[in-house]
């Protein structure tokens, strides 16, 4: 029995017949609404991401086999501390919170994509994904929660696979996602105010210099392109037409034709 396997990416319980699945699938003469009926009851718990979905076809019967796969670690993460994107400075901007229960969750939907021979070293594995996100885990940033796992702290809870938090716990979760997005708030005005102090403080001098203060200052690199968006100019890019020579820099000679037009200009 010859059988066709179809790979695609699906937003979870969002799959259609539109492209790319579809077309992969018409010419195989299946029944392409049932097949998306089912790979949408299969990821409806992965709503607003994108998952894995193979479409196993008996090109003989017709009969199909949905094999649903997860979405990246990142994404689960994501998902679970209801957040849309992972911090651009994870080291020192924390944006949200997950608890031990959450990361079992994840390292149990993961099982078969992770490196970890058991259960223990599995979530370690999530906990160092949440530290390269800026996520933090009950309440610590996740290397110092690794360290927790490994001197047992939280054996129990992984012994009974706990992955349930109680309404006082989610409560609480939000708690920490506001305050630490009020946090991130306030770090970030600070951080405007003494750009923009430095950057007055330097007026007149160059471009790439200021750029080098504000760094000094550990001013985030996404705050200096917003207060100074114009690229630095590459060593030896010509001036822009009319622009006064840089300090020390010898005026470079004419061209013919701009001496010519000069004459013109006299004349």
């Amino acid at each position: 029995m010859p059988k066709e396997t179809i790979e695609v990416l699906v937003e979870g319980g969002k799959a259609t017949a539109a492209p790319p699945l579809g077309p992969a699938l018409g010419p195989l003469g299946v029944n392409i609404g049932l097949i998306v009926a089912e790979i949408n009851k299969k990821t409806a718990s992965f709503k607003g991401m994108q998952v894995p979905v193979k479409v196993i076809v008996d090109k003989d019967t017709k009969q199909f086999e949905i094999k649903v796969g997860t979405p990246p670690a990142s994404q689960l993460i994501l998902k679970e501390a209801k957040i849309e994107k992972a911090s651009k400075n994870p080291k020192d901007e924390k944006i949200a919170d997950l608890m031990i229960e959450q990361i079992i969750r994840i390292a149990k939907m993961k099982e078969d994509a992770l490196l970890g021979r058991n259960l223990k070293q599995r979530i370690k594995e999530i906990m160092g994904t949440c530290n390269g996100m800026g996520v933090l885990v009950e309440g610590k940033p996740a290397v110092e929660s690794i360290q927790d796992v490994n001197a047992g702290k939280y054996d129990e809870e992984i012994r009974l696979e706990k992955t349930e938090l109680s309404a006082e716990e989610l409560k609480q979760l939000e708690e920490e996602k506001a305050r630490l997005a009020e946090e991130l708030t306030k770090r970030r005005e600070e951080f405007i105010a003494n750009a923009k102090a430095i950057i007055a403080s330097m007026q007149g001098k160059e471009e790439k210099a200021i750029k080098a203060k504000l760094r000094e200052a550990k001013i985030p690199e996404e705050i200096i392109k917003e207060l100074m968006p114009t690229a630095e100019k590459p060593e030896g890019a010509a001036a822009a037409p009319g622009a006064a020579p840089v300090a020390g820099e010898k005026p470079k000679a004419a061209k013919p034709e701009e001496k010519e037009e000069k004459k013109n200009i006299k004349k």
